[in-house]
């Protein structure tokens, strides 16, 4: 016999709320980071759903001030890598070697 999955019903007040706070930390952030609402959505969405980012742009564009306001808004930490050309992946995560 297969279990069938259960689905959690959500409110129509608990939405509400969601999209409510979703919003206040949004306006909380777009107060350090102008000009990049959607980037600030996706970025909270991340996070909300347990996800990695990878913040890629041009210098001078507010990746890390993003980050610190993010990080800021839901008393957070956050840490910054300065990457170079020689940087591998396994210096960042580390690297298991099994003998």
């Amino acid at each position: 016999m297969t279990a069938t999955p259960t689905a959690t019903r959500i409110t129509q007040e608990q939405v509400t709320w969601f999209a409510h706070t979703f919003d206040q930390l949004v306006g909380n952030i777009e107060k350090a980071v102008l000009g990049k609402q959607h980037v600030t959505r996706l970025a909270l969405t991340c996070l909300l759903s347990e996800g990695h980012m990878l913040l890629e742009d041009y210098p001078g564009t507010g990746k890390t001030q993003l980050a610190r306001a993010l990080s800021a808004t839901v008393q957070g930490t956050h840490s910054r890598i300065q990457f170079t050309p020689d940087l591998l992946p396994s210096d960042v995560t580390g690297v298991t070697i099994y003998e």
